[in-house]
């Protein structure tokens, strides 16, 4: 009998050598090479893109460009995320810190959708007893949620294939395994063959396939890259572990916008909903404090309003510490250079604590007004008017220059009770009609004197 080929994985990065070695060449990660053995290969298994797809090439004129129709999971936030809803045959990789909600999350959309028919949830990592003891906490209550508890890939899809459900959630990609490979579950190898075969089964029936994924200390999803490539959205699930708030947002979608976010509170009975997150980003905002700035952030098609908190301390050291949590450091460390060359702000000597209240994450430029604001308002400790709304991307000669989606962060802003906004003079121009107090700055000179003076 042939002895099987074996080889060396990196469990990092996937490079393969056929002998053991101490330090992968490729990312350079010490004692990440584990042995695997080669996969057989059985003639008779489909490859893993027999989805039913075309036998031979077609013009592109003649393939039928229907929209894709839309199951509603009964979850609004859930569903923005993933474009308006769950698409039939899609693959969705749902990754996250341990705890922070992904099961529940899955759990109480399988309860929704149970009423198109039935619906499969496979866990790899809890028994059916403590499955069953969530569900009661988040008081499940479709009759057609079908526990599997099983780590083996083909018992797997041969249940899915037998039962039909209308969904399929598996509970983690990274404890399922298949017989056929040498190496340990989670394992470069065993993940990305799984989830080939879980794509291949997703696309030849239809059924829209949830699968869970662990997470490195770095915050990326554990195994393969090939992964995120090979589904069809990628989903994460942020927050801090001391924070009740969760931020569900998609990194990948073929079927809609990656820059729609989903707000989530959690509570005792679970995951809930935040219909109006800027109400709750804002509700512990302290009143008439130095420092505190509110600024409007867009996420796709939802406008948030944000508080932007800045700190200004003489520094103890001989090197003065930017810190910076929700905004780019970098981003912050140049606003402050500005400051200090076009309006002789002094802060060399100083520490600047820069903070987005919610675990928020501001990544456009429309926020660096805010920013700048912040930080002149704490250094001289002169508290921004409460009601006043600060929005623009500051440039580096000092100017002012104009952001987009004006009319929908004004119209969040008038709905939240903001009675002024200082916003770029060229975005004033475009703007038609607002209940708000306009100012229109052209430089940063303008906009801290229309703040302070």
């Amino acid at each position: 009998m042939a002895k099987a080929k074996t080889h060396y994985t990196c469990q990092a990065c996937g490079y393969q050598s056929a002998k053991w070695l101490g330090k992968c060449p490729d990312c350079g990660a010490w004692s990440s090479l584990v042995e695997e053995t080669g996969a057989k290969v059985d003639e008779k298994r489909p490859a893993w893109g027999a989805s039913g797809g075309a036998t031979k090439p077609v013009r592109l004129r003649e393939v039928s460009g229907e929209q894709e129709e839309r199951r509603r999971t009964g979850i609004a936030e859930f569903d923005r995320v993933l474009g308006g809803g769950v698409v039939d045959g899609s693959l969705v990789l749902l990754g996250g810190d341990p705890g922070i909600g992904k099961s529940t999350l899955l759990l109480a959309a399988l309860d929704k959708l149970g009423r198109w028919g039935p619906v499969l949830y496979v866990s790899g990592e809890e028994s059916l007893r403590q499955t069953k003891m969530r569900a009661e906490r988040l008081r499940v209550e479709s009759e057609d949620i079908h526990l599997f508890a099983e780590t083996d890939a083909d018992r797997v899809l041969a249940v899915a294939e037998g039962l039909k459900p209308r969904a399929l959630v598996v509970d983690s990609i990274q404890t399922m395994y298949l017989p056929e490979l040498g190496s340990a579950p989670g394992s470069i190898s065993q993940v990305r063959e799984v989830a080939g075969r879980f794509m291949a089964f997703a696309k030849r029936s239809g059924v829209p396939t949830f699968l869970v994924g662990h997470v490195t200390k770095e915050g990326s999803i554990a195994g393969p890259r090939v992964l995120e490539h090979m589904v069809d959205t990628v989903l994460y699930f942020e927050g801090e572990r001391g924070h009740p708030f969760r931020i569900l947002r998609a990194h990948k979608n073929r079927f809609g916008s990656t820059n729609e976010i989903g707000v989530f509170e959690m509570k005792g009975a679970g995951l809930m909903e935040v219909p109006d997150p800027s109400a709750l980003f804002l509700a512990e905002r302290p009143a008439g404090k130095a420092g505190s700035v509110v600024t409007c952030t867009l996420n796709g098609t939802r406008p948030l309003l944000v508080e932007v908190q800045a700190l200004v301390a003489p520094t103890g050291y001989g090197t003065a510490r930017r810190t910076a949590i929700g905004v780019d450091g970098n981003r912050v460390a140049l606003l402050a250079a500005v400051l200090e060359k076009k309006e002789d702000i002094p802060l060399v000597g100083c520490d600047l604590f820069v903070n987005v209240a919610g675990g928020m994450q501001l990544s456009e430029p429309a926020c660096d007004l805010a920013v700048c604001a912040a930080l002149v308002s704490s250094l001289q400790n002169r508290p921004l008017e409460a009601h006043t709304l600060v929005l623009g991307e500051v440039g580096l000669a000092g100017e002012v220059r104009a952001v987009g989606q004006v009319e929908p962060r004004l119209a969040e802003a008038a709905k939240m009770g903001f009675q002024r906004a200082i916003i770029p003079k060229g975005s004033a121009r475009r703007l038609e009609g607002t209940k708000l107090e306009v100012v229109g700055v052209e430089t940063l000179s303008e906009a801290l004197g229309a703040m302070f003076d």
